[in-house]
This record gives structure tokens, C-alpha cells and sequence, in this order.
């Protein structure tokens, strides 16, 4: 409860754990960083897909990589294809989703994960928000039916979250360490402990939520 990214970290991390069991066979993660989620998913292989640059080269744990439009492999290669907020940055999904469609085999599982209420980030590569009905709609035109959907932290803690990535921007990110102890101890441990309580007491509100996280199907 010491991270002022606590409440979007544990809501993204209980819906992937939610599906995992899902996911199966050979898998492909597309934007797959460190790999935080690997240990979750029971599959036979995992593969990491990164976009060709020095710095994710030097700093990321792919694989493979790939131009920005074509994915380096054959139609129908994996059993199941995990993207965890990554949709948010590509500046054509289409051609991105028609790569995921391709790659996946008939019947094949789509894991997907993207911010609804988020600051602008990773900043200029940051160029959309998708509601649960244009994900659904956007989808449906590559052939990947939702099968389930979920909507992470659809109560008071949204808000907490939000303002907790405030506090981290202006007050904690590239500050020295004593400021950024201070703020910690101070202002965001206390924040998530009442917004832990105030989750648990106050009514959800489905329309108002930081991220959706949907298993999809390849027809």
C-alpha cells in the first residue's frame, strides 16, 4: 500500500489472474516488457513480441521483434495472444489488431488490456482510449468475438487512483528521495488505506473505471 500506483496495479493484476487459466498451448505476448505476467499463465511456451527499437533491445525481455506493422510470423502460430496495455499506443489498431487476428489460430484466445481513465503517458506514443463498446465494436471487424469482459476498479477507487498519479507526477517523479519518502509516507499510504475502505463501503459505478480487460475469441 506504499505505491502510488497501488489500486491500478492490483485491479490489472486480478483480472489477468481472472482469465489466466484461459490462456493456453503456444503464446504469443505482444508488448511484453519485463513479462510481469508470465508466472501466471499454465502454457507451453511463451513468447515475447517487442517493437524494434535500441532502447526496448536493451531494455526489454523479447524475443522477437518486429517493424511497427508486421508481426515475424506465420498465419495461425500461436494458440493464444496476450497484449497488455499496449492497444493505447499504436497509432493504427487496425493494422495492429489485423497482426493479432492473423497469428491467431482458428479458436484461438485474445487476453486484452487497455486504460479507459488514464493520463496521457509514455508520452508522444500515446494516442487513444477505447470505452467497452468500441473495444467490442473494433474487435468484432478482425473476427475476435468478446467471450468475457471485465472493468478494473469500476468504484471510489478510480478516484483515488487518479489522484494518486497526480500527487506521483507533480510531487514524487524525478524528485530526491527524501521528497519522495516523505510523500509516500505522508500522503499516499494514507490514501490507499482510505481508498481500500471506501471500495469496500461505497456502491460500484460500472460506467466510471480505469481499464478494460477482455478475453476475446477468434471465430
Amino acid at each position: 500500500t506504499l505505491n502510488p500506483f497501488h489500486f491500478a496495479r492490483k485491479g490489472l493484476y486480478q483480472s489477468i489472474l481472472y482469465f489466466s487459466d484461459a490462456i493456453e498451448g503456444q503464446v504469443l505476448d505482444v508488448g511484453c516488457g519485463q513479462k510481469p505476467y508470465q508466472a501466471l499463465f499454465p502454457c507451453d511456451q511463451y513468447v515475447g513480441l517487442e517493437l524494434d527499437s535500441t532502447e526496448n533491445r536493451v531494455n526489454k525481455q523479447a524475443d522477437y521483434f518486429y517493424d511497427g506493422k508486421v508481426f515475424p510470423f506465420e498465419d495461425a502460430s500461436f494458440d493464444a495472444i496476450i497484449c497488455n496495455q499496449v492497444l493505447e499506443h499504436v497509432f493504427e489498431p487496425s493494422l495492429f489488431l489485423r497482426e493479432i487476428s492473423r497469428c491467431l489460430r482458428p479458436g484461438g484466445k485474445l487476453l486484452l488490456s487497455v486504460p479507459f481513465v488514464w493520463d496521457e503517458h509514455e508520452k508522444p506514443q500515446d494516442f487513444a482510449r477505447y470505452t467497452s463498446f468500441g473495444l467490442k465494436y473494433l474487435l468484432a471487424s478482425f473476427d475476435l468475438e468478446i467471450v468475457e469482459a471485465q472493468k478494473t476498479l469500476g468504484n471510489i477507487q478510480v478516484i483515488f487512483q487518479l489522484l494518486e498519479a497526480y500527487i506521483y507526477k507533480k510531487f514524487m517523479e524525478d524528485k530526491g528521495r527524501l521528497q519522495r519518502g516523505l510523500t509516500t509516507f505522508m500522503i499516499i499510504f494514507p490514501l490507499n488505506c482510505i481508498g481500500e475502505i471506501a471500495g469496500f463501503v461505497l456502491p460500484e459505478n460500472e460506467d466510471l473505471y480505469l481499464d478494460n480487460v477482455v478475453l476475446a475469441k477468434k471465430a
